[in-house]
């Protein structure tokens, strides 16, 4: 059966700022903001949560399947996929606009500010789960045109899917009760602590609140690791230690992916987190979110090396 990834994909161009951020931003001065920051390197990646995650997963032995929509300058992603053994049956192709892009600047600390141009992603809901034949066993609504996830979370919810609801960095795009119904809907919510944060402000849910309402709350917290809520237990997922640190850029896409294997294949939620955590350290010693490269015997007995059991 297949993992139905429903999100955006894009062109990363990504820059690196080698101060920090802090030092280039006057806190009094907010109101006038006007910064240019010099990023002597560059580079553009394939990109995309729905990408992101459909890459990580494939490399563990999973079977992603993609519903997204690409602009007109989309035909090397599709060459890419193909590449990669991923199917692009459902990715649209939007004739009449650009595949989205993201601009990512990282300062030193990692810290990060994005400009996203959304392009083809705002057509998002001229894809329909009604029209996939695959047999689907979990998906996941992540971060996409707003209407597109309004529609794709109301559809997993009627045909049966259990998903998990990823609403990143588009939070800010819906309403009180739009979030709550997407809550209620889903079997699962993944967000960053920062994230969390913001949700349970405009849901004006509590985490435990949220968490009484799906099988499991996942909250990522970087160096920190994770937490999973799942009815009164709370499962501390411990960072796993990066080889090195080099670009965050795609992380939390790649603890998903390790999430989703995990769920898919029948393991705990300790277990499924803990490969989550495992997939973000392989990711971060990359640059780029998907330059890292490994098979998934590679992986399994990186895990087994880290936790001391297999999965």
């Amino acid at each position: 059966m297949f993992s139905l990834i429903c999100g955006s994909l894009a062109y990363d161009t990504i820059m690196s700022f080698p101060e920090r951020f802090s030092e280039s931003i006057l806190a009094d001065q907010l109101q006038n903001i006007n910064v240019c920051f010099l990023t002597p390197s560059m580079r553009r990646e394939f990109g995309g949560c729905a990408g992101n995650i459909a890459y990580s997963l494939n490399m563990l032995g999973g079977k992603p399947l993609i519903m997204a929509t690409i602009g007109s300058d989309g035909e090397t992603y599709l060459e890419r996929l193909t590449e990669q053994n991923i199917s692009h049956r459902h990715i649209r192709v939007i004739r009449n606009a650009f595949t989205a892009q993201a601009f990512i600047t990282t300062d030193r600390n990692n810290n990060q500010i994005t400009a996203f141009h959304p392009g083809a992603m705002t057509f998002s809901y001229q894809n329909r789960v009604d029209d996939i034949s695959e047999e689907i066993n979990l998906a996941i609504v992540a971060p996409d045109g707003r209407d597109g996830m309004i529609q794709n979370a109301a559809d997993c919810a009627k045909k049966g899917i259990p998903f998990i609801f990823d609403p990143g960095q588009g939070l800010p795009m819906f309403t009180k009760d739009e979030l709550r119904h997407f809550i209620d809907q889903a079997s699962y919510v993944a967000v960053n602590d920062y994230e969390a944060a913001m949700l349970t402000r405009a849901t004006e849910w509590t985490e435990s609140e949220i968490a009484s309402r799906v099988t499991a709350l996942i909250i990522t917290c970087g160096e920190r690791g994770a937490k999973i809520y799942t009815g009164a237990e709370k499962l501390n997922i411990p960072c796993v230690e990066a080889e090195k640190i080099v670009d965050p850029t795609g992380c939390g896409d790649a603890f998903r992916a390790g999430l989703i294997y995990g769920l898919t294949s029948g393991m705990d939620l300790a277990t499924s987190g803990r490969l989550g955590s495992l997939m973000g350290a392989i990711k971060i010693a990359h640059q780029g979110p998907q330059a890292h490269s490994l098979t998934a015997g590679e992986i399994a007995n990186r895990f087994e090396k880290e936790f001391g059991y297999r999965y």
